[in-house]
């Protein structure tokens, strides 16, 4: 454990890593790139 003292930023890479995974398993990536969309359609104003 001496290492992740030295280096934290890995352990914070590997969690990303996991985490964007486990979305990509779940189908997420359809709901983010809907939400993403009607997000930008609001800030123009078209929607």
């Amino acid at each position: 454990m001496r290492w992740l003292r030295k280096h934290p930023w890995v352990a914070l890479l590997v969690l990303g890593a996991v985490l964007t995974a486990l979305g990509v398993y779940r189908d997420e990536v359809a709901t983010l790139f809907r939400k993403a969309i009607l997000l930008c359609e609001e800030c123009v104003g078209i929607g």
